[in-house]
């Protein structure tokens, strides 16, 4: 096989495994924080409690998107200022490693080239939506 065989599924592989990363992080916002907990995170960081809400509902809606080949490229690119946030505001101050006390940068930064890399490779096999209509 070659690349132009294999790029789809190597794309599906990077879709379903970042939408399920999100949703994993959706759950341990809700389940495990709470909705209210989460949102008084949000406002102890100094930001708006409703951006909590906001970024548990990119977090569901973008990882199921992702996990069904929805809009791909469109969805990576809205979810990177989520992972954005997650670094300036909650990460930065223990540095990249994210074996570092509070997690560093590291993981979110790693993830935001997998977003991009998965905005540059497109949809890949069973999407039930394209981005483009190239592919």
């Amino acid at each position: 096989m070659n690349h132009q065989n294999t790029t789809p599924y190597a794309a599906l592989v990077l879709r379903i495994s970042l939408g399920i990363l999100f949703l994993a992080h959706f759950g341990l916002k809700f389940f495990v924080f709470t909705p209210s907990g989460t949102a008084g995170f949000f406002s102890s960081l100094g930001l708006p409690s409703g951006l909590a809400y906001l970024t548990m509902a990119l977090e569901f809606f973008g990882g199921i998107a992702l996990i069904l080949g929805l809009y791909t490229r469109i969805v990576s690119l809205i979810l990177i200022p989520v992972l954005l946030g997650a670094i300036i505001k909650v990460h930065a101050a223990a540095g990249f490693f994210f074996s570092n006390p509070n997690g560093g940068w590291e993981f979110p930064a790693f993830w935001i080239v997998g977003l991009v890399c998965l905005f540059l490779l497109g949809d890949g096999k069973y999407a039930l939506k394209s981005s483009t209509k190239n592919q």
